[in-house]
């Protein structure tokens, strides 16, 4: 690999912590959201959180009946993960852990770079119990995870609004707990016009072993006036495509099966070698570190407490979330850690469908809508400190790893990445990208071309966009290898430019594996060797690439940023809107699903775009980046020309408009709209925000391809095909009366 650290001749001095240690939280449990606020609102100079969780969005357990039944809707039983970790300044990596290796420190994922942490803690909830009843993993939908639960009912839902479903249709849950109660309940009142027939299945003598019998006879009774039938004794043994067996020889019918028994424990947790229970869950201690690991630490269901064994109930993990923030912040610190003592018995509040709740604690049980209403203002008091975040902005860290430089860094031999942790990083890489990452150091690297073949070369490079490296490695080389696309040339060889933040060798280490692991994953995929780079340290992470390429067609030539023709459609083959996104999150205001959507996005490669575009006969093509779609239209047009766009047409990331028409906008939004100047026209009322979004400056934005009327169908057929699903014919090339150049016409 050819490198070069990179020193500066001007030694500036400059102020930053240096970051010491990783804490990453698996999972984004009630304990974890609560762990995170907390150390958030007394930073520690020096560590950095990162947040691993599959969805955006974590519900809020005790809501979810609430969800179910129409009370609530999504975003008031959820909490934004996105948002609280752009809010605490920690890093949030969408994904799922399927492995942890303690003696490397470690967690793995099944198709993304593993992840080194020093302190870990686990909190992913548990999971339905399916594999001892044949036939229930295969046939039954389960309650865990709850983001997949939410996705089947929906698609319930949306089958009975649209009369897709007979009455009569046969819903069965198989279960008897608090959670599978609630769900009957909160289902029954939610379809209690749609004619269906709901049964709940459990294999004990009563429903609800260990509440008072107060309390379980009030849900017998709401049981009985929805019409839910209620089987005792009825132990499931196996399930069958449409039907169940219990073991007693009974069997049932139903169209859908909702599976709600015990709760088992993710796999890997077991596989990790740490000391487990029968069940599969992590042991912790008292302080709620690993029975037999200090750096591990596990809260909430996936976690048994040798000396206090509890059932799982959230109560116990929002009350974990306290103890976990100082002990967490102890054992960083090398403090005292506090022990958690869970309670004997607990409040228990149980919605039953409507607006109505039963309350159970000891022999104390009570019903009415007043205990709904009591229900309810705990559970809004919860949500409430994660809609209404603190202002921290001016928050000064109380305390300090040990080992944080407290000398100001320099510009010139304090700002190069030491040649241990590029060395180690690239080796690592080097295993699992053997023909794309080569080997050595030096900041320059031949490229040999074929005899007579045209080089394009290209340049880009961009400020931390995401939290998640991997995701920004990923990103930024897809923005680089866009200019080639647009020129109708496909990568051979990339170098890069690295800019980390201040850390010690370690944490560098880990950043330049998983910032360049990310780019090897785009470069590998299009054949594009990585050839070298330059790397520093800084402020902020920074990151690109100076990429070269050769024609995709050396029959078709290179597509020209000109030669429009009069007449031409104007194709865009991916929505905009990324650039009010981002800058939305900044200020806390974005939606974290469609922070994940515009991510998706840009992470789509305009390569198979402009192949179809060359194939096509495109005349012109451009790609959408911080010029925003109206300064690069601009670039296009020379001469007589002009184009005419119709808003109603132009693709949106899910998300912009609202942002837009709320007022949010890029940093980059009013220097666009300068630079276009007079020569936008527009028809359409002044204060449209759809406006905006000419100017939103893009990052990995699509490609905008002029072609022929009569091809632009054909075109727009094979770019839907290949996955360009929100490609639009947006406008199309006019020509101007005498005098007039370059003008935009908004329809």
């Amino acid at each position: 690999m050819r490198w070069s650290p990179g020193p500066s001749r001007l030694c500036r001095v400059q102020a930053a912590i240096e970051l010491q240690r990783d804490l990453v939280l698996v999972g984004g449990g009630h304990s974890h959201v609560l762990a995170l606020r907390m150390l958030a609102m007394q930073p520690i100079a020096g560590l950095r959180v990162t947040l691993v969780s599959p969805a955006s969005h974590t519900p809020y357990s005790g809501m979810l009946p609430g969800l179910i039944s129409g009370h609530y809707d999504f975003e008031q039983v959820h909490i934004d993960l996105a948002r609280l970790c752009q809010w605490s300044g920690a890093r949030f990596v969408a994904a799922e852990v399927v492995g942890l290796d303690a003696r490397q420190k470690t967690l793995s994922f099944q198709a993304r770079p593993d992840i080194a942490y020093d302190i870990v803690s686990i909190d992913i909830g548990s999971q339905p119990e399916l594999d001892s009843v044949s036939g229930a993993r295969a046939h039954a939908a389960p309650v865990k995870p709850i983001a997949s639960f939410w996705q089947r009912w929906q698609r319930l839902l949306q089958q009975f609004e649209r009369c897709e479903i007979d009455r009569g249709y046969r819903i069965a849950l198989v279960g008897g707990g608090a959670g599978s109660v609630e769900l009957a309940l909160a289902m029954s009142r939610r379809l209690q016009d749609t004619g269906a027939k709901l049964s709940l299945w459990c294999g004990a003598p009563k429903i609800l072993q260990g509440y008072n019998r107060g309390a379980r006879r009030a849900v017998m009774a709401a049981l009985q006036e929805q019409g839910i039938e209620i089987h005792l004794r009825a132990r499931v043994v196996a399930v069958q495509p449409a039907r169940l067996q219990c073991a007693d020889g009974v069997e049932a019918p139903f169209n859908t099966l909702f599976w709600c028994t015990g709760a088992a424990a993710a796999p890997w947790i077991a596989e990790s070698g740490l000391a487990t229970d029968e069940q599969g869950f992590l042991q912790v201690r008292d302080t709620l570190q690993a029975k037999d690991d200090e750096s591990v630490f596990g809260a909430g269901d996936i976690a048994t407490q040798v000396n206090h064994p509890r059932p799982k109930a959230g109560v116990y993990a929002v009350r974990m979330g306290p103890v976990l923030a100082h002990n967490l912040r102890a054992q960083l610190l090398n403090q005292p850690l506090q022990v958690f003592r869970p309670q004997r018995r607990f409040l228990s509040l149980l919605s039953l469908g409507d607006r109505r709740a039963t309350a159970n604690r000891g022999p104390f049980s009570a019903t009415g809508a007043w205990v709904w209403r009591w229900k309810d203002s705990i559970d809004r008091a919860f949500m409430g400190r994660f809609e209404q975040l603190p202002t921290v902005m001016d928050r000064i860290p109380s305390d300090s790893l040990p080992g944080v430089l407290q000398q100001p860094h320099c510009g010139g031999c304090g700002a190069k990445v030491g040649a241990d942790a590029l060395g180690t990083a690239l080796k690592r890489l080097q295993q699992s990208y053997p023909r794309y990452c080569a080997e050595g150091r030096d900041d320059a690297a031949a490229l040999h071309a074929p005899a007579g073949v045209t080089v394009v070369q290209s340049i880009d490079t961009l400020r931390q966009l995401v939290s998640d490296p991997w995701i920004m490695g990923r990103i930024a080389a897809n923005h680089a290898l866009s200019d080639l696309y647009a020129c109708g040339a496909f990568p051979i060889s990339a170098l890069a430019s690295v800019t980390l933040p201040y850390a010690n060798e370690l944490v560098q280490e880990r950043d330049l594996y998983q910032l360049l692991a990310g780019a090897l994953h785009e470069f590998s995929r299009v054949d594009c060797q990585l050839l070298g780079g330059h790397s520093m340290q800084g402020h902020e992470l920074g990151l690109g690439f100076v990429v070269n390429g050769i024609p995709l067609s050396a029959e078709k030539g290179l597509l020209q940023k000109v030669g429009l023709a009069e007449g031409d459609k104007l194709i865009l083959t991916k929505p905009i809107g990324s650039g009010v996104l981002f800058a939305a999150h900044m200020q806390l205001q974005a939606d974290g699903r469609d922070l994940q959507h515009a991510m998706n996005t840009l992470l789509q490669s305009n390569g198979e775009a402009a192949r179809q575009a060359l194939g096509h006969g495109a005349s012109a093509c451009t790609d959408i980046t911080g010029f925003g779609l109206a300064g690069h239209l601009l670039e296009m047009l020379q001469g007589d020309l002009g184009a005419r766009l119709a808003l109603d047409s132009l693709p949106m990331m899910p998300g912009a408009l609202p942002l837009f028409q709320a007022g949010f906008h890029s940093t980059m939004q009013a220097p666009n709209q300068r630079s276009v100047g007079s020569a936008l026209q527009h028809s359409v009322h002044e204060g449209d925000a759809r406006l905006s979004a000419l100017f939103d400056p893009q990052t990995s934005g699509g490609l905008l391809i002029s072609i022929a009327a009569e091809r632009a169908p054909d075109l727009l057929a094979a770019l839907r095909e290949v996955d360009y699903r929100d490609a639009e014919v947006i406008g199309e090339i006019v020509a101007l009366p005498p005098g007039e150049t370059r003008v935009l016409h908004i329809d």
